[in-house]
């Protein structure tokens, strides 16, 4: 009888994921088109300051920060369907208002539109504790990478209507890739309909168990604090070297087309490995997976000093997508371990919180950095903050070597 509930819950936990991949494929389409156009539509939209350029691309980083502790309210209050697709009208409504915002020609109600598409964003970014808080313990770090790689569709799907929606509006340039999102949006919100979260998981009126710790109990243990630690160090990096890299290559000469598939072929590299991600992490571990994508970061960088001819710009990108990849799942899996049931609202919140409020920042000076130093400036950074997270690794493996003795 155990083992039938057991292939049971394991089929139930490949639905719920294959649900949310195929919503995350769809609605997360939404951030590809932020963040390859915001910078892009900064500079069209500014007429002096071109250091603000990529304030947009950080206003939606910003809005994924401060969506991320009311997005997991939403969703214990809601449940994971309700909440999800709540996500999904915030999202459209972000959409809209972009824009409207070129229609005026309007460089900070744009910003805030895109405010308002990472505030669903931060929805979306729930996807995946979603998809491992309803998986057996096998099954997690792999139900992890499944949602992600519903990434794929994201970048060849972004991207395309990018490019196929751009001059929808003409004269209004970009109008039409941006109110495609209130599409988007929609078909994401009927897919998320489909999905069946067993009662226990809705948590719709959680009590806390007599048992779950305190958040800074939590926040404080070795393991949770080198697993923040990486991510917001690899998830950083990628936003402040790939915020910078449409600029860089149309400053270079480089046409907007060639920019804008650029970030599609590193979204590709981001999620495409999901496929396998969760697996070599239940072979290897997360810690070594979480090694191996640091490196790759690192590998971006040398790529990108190495010149400045479009393969050089896509290759590092790719290099970029295939560390960033390895380096948070296996810090997300490392997260996902360490928590109760009980505490996985407040745990998820905190953790996007912090991290999104890094991104936010580092998507921000990456215009700046940028225009002051210039591209070679923004791969050079990727030396210094690479080797922490080493040491962050290297200080729990420490940790653990005295515990265990």
């Amino acid at each position: 009888m155990t083992a039938i509930v057991a292939v049971g819950a394991g089929k139930e936990a490949r639905r719920t994921a294959f649900i949310l991949a195929a919503s995350q494929a769809i609605i997360g389409s939404a951030a590809p088109i932020a963040i390859s156009m915001g910078g892009l539509v900064g500079q069209y939209l500014l007429d002096a300051d071109k250091s603000l350029a990529t304030a947009p691309i950080t206003g939606f980083n910003v809005g994924v920060a401060l969506g991320s502790l009311p997005a997991a309210a939403i969703i214990r209050r809601l449940g994971q369907r309700d909440g999800f697709m709540t996500g999904t009208a915030v999202t459209a409504l972000g959409g809209l208002v972009a824009t409207l915002a070129l229609f005026h020609a309007s460089f900070w109600l744009f910003a805030f539109g895109l405010a308002v598409i990472g505030i669903g964003g931060a929805f979306v970014q729930q996807f995946r504790f979603a998809a491992a808080d309803n998986a057996p313990p096998e099954f997690k770090a792999r139900a992890i990478s499944f949602v992600l790689a519903g990434g794929i569709v994201t970048a060849i799907l972004g991207p395309q209507i990018v490019i196929f929606t751009g001059d929808l509006f003409s004269p209004v340039k970009f109008a039409g890739s941006f109110a495609s999102i209130l599409v988007l949006a929609a078909v994401g919100a009927a897919i998320l309909s489909l999905l069946r979260i067993p009662a226990k998981a809705t948590d719709k009126v959680e009590i806390a168990d007599s048992d779950a710790r305190p958040l800074s109990e939590i926040v404080t243990r070795p393991r949770f604090v080198a697993a923040l630690f990486c991510a917001v160090g690899s998830y950083a990096l990628m936003s402040f070297v790939m915020t910078g890299a449409p600029l860089a290559m149309v400053g270079c000469g480089l046409s907007t087309d060639d920019a804008t598939l650029g970030i599609s072929w590193h979204v590709m590299a981001m999620f495409a490995p999901s496929f396998f991600t969760g697996s070599l992490i239940y072979r290897f571990g997360a810690e070594r997976i979480l090694a191996i994508g640091l490196v790759l970061l690192i590998g971006c960088a040398i790529v990108a000093l190495s010149g400045l001819a479009l393969w050089q710009f896509w290759t590092a990108l790719i290099l970029l997508g295939l560390g960033w990849n390895f380096s948070f799942i296996g810090a997300t899996a490392m997260v996902a371990d360490s928590y109760q049931s009980s505490e996985k609202g407040k745990v998820q919140g905190f953790h996007d919180f912090v991290l999104f409020g890094s991104v936010a920042f580092a998507s921000l000076m990456s215009g700046a950095v940028y225009n002051a130093w210039g591209w070679e400036m923004l791969n050079w950074m990727i030396f210094p903050v690479v080797a922490l997270c080493f040491v962050a690794l290297g200080v729990l493996k420490m940790t653990g070597l005295r515990a265990a003795n």
